[in-house]
């Protein structure tokens, strides 16, 4: 039977990354936003909110793959 410290550790740990994918996408689509103003374009938006996908899934693949290899 898992420690009760252990078992709310990891519940830390993966509820953050719950917030992860979320947080990079409004990130990525903020910088676009922006950077649409500033230079009057269209389409800087949507690339850097597909660019904050890619950088979501990548850094939560990072971290399960760091925990698969710790067991």
């Amino acid at each position: 039977m898992p420690k009760k410290d252990d078992i709310f550790a990891q519940f830390g740990k993966y509820s953050g990354l719950a917030f992860l994918i979320p947080s990079s996408i409004l990130v990525g689509y903020a910088i676009g936003y922006g950077l649409d103003k500033f230079f009057g374009t269209t389409y800087l938006k949507m690339v850097f909110l597909l660019l904050g996908i890619v950088s979501g899934m990548v850094e939560l693949i990072r971290e399960l793959n760091k925990d698969d290899a710790g067991k």
